[in-house]
This record gives C-alpha cells, structure tokens and sequence, in this order.
C-alpha cells in the first residue's frame, strides 16, 4: 500500500504543481470527489472548483481550477485544467466583475445568448470569489 500519491496539476501557461501527497479534493461533473492514494484507475471531467491538496507533510493548501480532465493510474494523479491559481493569484474585482456580466446574460437570455458559455463564466466567477 502506498501513503503518498504523486500529483502533477498542468495548464496551458505552466506547470502549476508537482509533488507528493496525501489527498485531493476537488468536483467532477459527477461531484465532489476525493482521490487517496492506491485509488483505482480513473479518468473523469471536472468542473471549476476549489481544490483542496493535502501535502505529504499535512500541510493544505487550496487553489482554484477551471474545467479540465483528471486522470488517476498507478499513484499517479494528473489535472489538466484550462487555468489553476493559487488564492494570492486571484483578481478578485475582475472575478465579480465576470459574475455580474454572466448573470446578467443568463437573466435577460436574448437572441445569440449562449447559456451554457454564460454558465461555465458564472462557475468559474463563484469559484474565484468562494476560494478568497
């Protein structure tokens, strides 16, 4: 039985996070799912979220990640998101900003409003905002 897992967090810009640890928490398009290590095979979609990481030391640390793709094999944990940031990252005027712009698309709903586009801005606004 392995104790740590061995997690990579990738995006387009950079490598985010590389190290050993103990425990993730984080949402699928399922739900909420924790991943510990000796987890069996997995690949699943996620949603934007705020991501807990448990280092091998117990130390937590938490950060925001977009839509992506988790995969777990082997101890070995990948995400690959669209974009990740650390809390001390996060523009918080711009994300309330995003916010009201997708709610007030969603609200008023008129021709060539792409509801889904308008709710995946809202997801990833309340992420931001709930993770400060």
């Amino acid at each position: 039985m392995s104790e740590v897992l061995k997690l990579t967090i990738l995006t387009p810009d950079r490598e985010f996070y590389e190290g050993e640890v103990v425990e993730v928490i984080t949402e699928s398009i399922q739900g909420d799912i924790a991943i510990l290590p000796d987890h069996m095979p997995l690949v699943t979609t996620l949603k934007p979220a705020n991501t807990e990481i448990v280092q091998k030391d117990g130390k937590k640390l938490k950060a925001f990640t977009s839509t992506g793709v988790l995969e777990v094999i082997n101890n070995e944990l990948k995400i690959l998101c669209d974009s990740c940031e650390w809390p001390d990252e996060i523009d918080i005027d711009r994300a309330k900003a995003a916010k009201e712009r997708a709610e007030k698309r969603l609200v008023s709903q008129k021709d060539g409003v792409d509801v889904k586009r308008a709710e995946m801005a809202l997801a990833r606004a309340l992420a931001r905002i709930n993770l400060k």
